[in-house]
């Protein structure tokens, strides 16, 4: 499980390495624009239910941690799925990976 630490070590956002990964590359892409958006999650296993939201701007300080040392091969379709909904009033909603199967 990796973690987004966002402007405090305090409350460290856990998420899968995965996720994470697709993550950062719709977060920085916005960032890189001085874009500000919000990020909302549904809490992990192991940690009292519901969903959380955080305002993303490029002025906080934010660090991506991962556990495993080699990046995982990235989803266009999941860093898309992302970024559209990063473009929209309601921000990035952390959706599922989708898979496209053989055709």
């Amino acid at each position: 499980m990796g973690k987004l630490i966002y402007d405090s070590e305090d409350h460290p956002i856990v998420l899968d390495d995965r996720a994470l990964a697709h993550l950062k590359v719709v977060i920085t892409t916005k960032l890189r624009r001085q874009e500000g958006f919000t990020l909302s999650w549904r809490h992990p296993d192991g940690q009292p239910p519901g969903r959380s939201t955080i305002w993303l701007h490029p002025s906080i300080p934010m660090q991506f941690i991962f556990d495993e040392p080699e990046p995982p091969e990235l989803n266009a379709r999941w860093i898309q799925d992302l970024m559209n909904s990063a473009n929209t009033s309601g921000g990035i909603a952390l959706v599922d990976e989708v898979i496209d199967g053989p055709e």
